[in-house]
């Protein structure tokens, strides 16, 4: 059930068969090398919301893709968010979210440049009372634990790669310029910050000195039917979590425990 189909009389209903769950697909807009498009993340959040909705119903929120991309602002097509508004508006959408009955946020993930973000803001939901919990699984990003994973035929991908084509040539594949595919490794990491990369160090700068044209990997191998497993899998995936979620009543009573005893 998508927010945006629904109409105002039909939403209460949604609700009740969605049991208070919400699906916000956090994306961003961004390069992904010479061959997909600027919305590639999105597009993919947005399918992946869908089929699991269909197997464990959910309402999914519109699209949210005023995410963390700052390492891509030097190529044309990015919107960048300023890092304070992005926490902000999050915040306000999940509140407003909760309004509307829906007391049970999941938020799923489909740019890799989020992951720090979504961890970071699951721990800020202490800062303050809510009526509202939210959920943080990570379905789409499991590949070593996939079913699937033995299909890949790429060692380094990482985007715009081998995963990312196949699932677009799933599901959007007039988007997919197959001619545009480079034939030589420019997806291949540059390894400019390799001794502090290899000590574990994390930088901002440290995406783009390895990939700076936005691509990792190799997407020349790619097709539809690799991606088509992909989305059945990781679908599959987040609905059991999202059926674990609908079961959950601890985590609400726990953080209203902890906001007792904070004051």
């Amino acid at each position: 059930m998508r927010w945006e189909d629904l109409t105002g009389d039909e939403f209460p209903e949604a609700v009740k068969q969605a049991e208070s769950v919400c699906l916000l697909p956090l994306s961003c807009i961004e390069r992904h090398g010479h061959h997909l498009p600027l919305g590639t993340d999105m597009f993919i959040g947005r399918e992946l919301c869908r089929r699991a909705a269909q197997l464990e119903p959910a309402v999914i929120f519109p699209d949210f893709f005023f995410t963390q991309i700052l390492e891509a602002r030097h190529v044309p097509g990015v919107v960048g968010i300023e890092p304070e508004l992005i926490i902000r508006l999050l915040e306000n959408t999940c509140r407003e979210i909760a309004r509307n009955g829906l007391k049970k946020i999941v938020i799923v993930n489909t740019h890799g440049g989020n992951d720090h973000l979504i961890h970071y803001f699951a721990q800020i939901q202490l800062a303050s009372r809510r009526d509202y919990v939210v959920y943080v699984p990570q379905p789409a990003y499991q590949a070593e634990e996939s079913s699937t994973a033995a299909q890949w035929e790429t060692a380094i991908d990482g985007h715009a790669g081998e995963r990312e084509t196949s699932m677009i040539l799933a599901i959007r594949p007039e988007l997919v310029r197959p001619g545009s595919l480079p034939a030589d490794d420019e997806g291949m990491p540059l390894g400019r910050l390799k001794p502090l990369r290899d000590q574990d160090t994390d930088l901002g700068i440290w995406w783009y000195a390895d990939h700076p044209t936005h691509y990792c990997g190799d997407g020349r191998p790619a097709t539809a039917q690799k991606g088509e497993a992909w989305f059945t899998d990781r679908s599959r995936t987040l609905a059991k979590a999202i059926r674990t979620i609908k079961d959950d009543k601890e985590a609400r009573r726990l953080q209203d425990e902890f906001f007792g005893k904070v004051g």
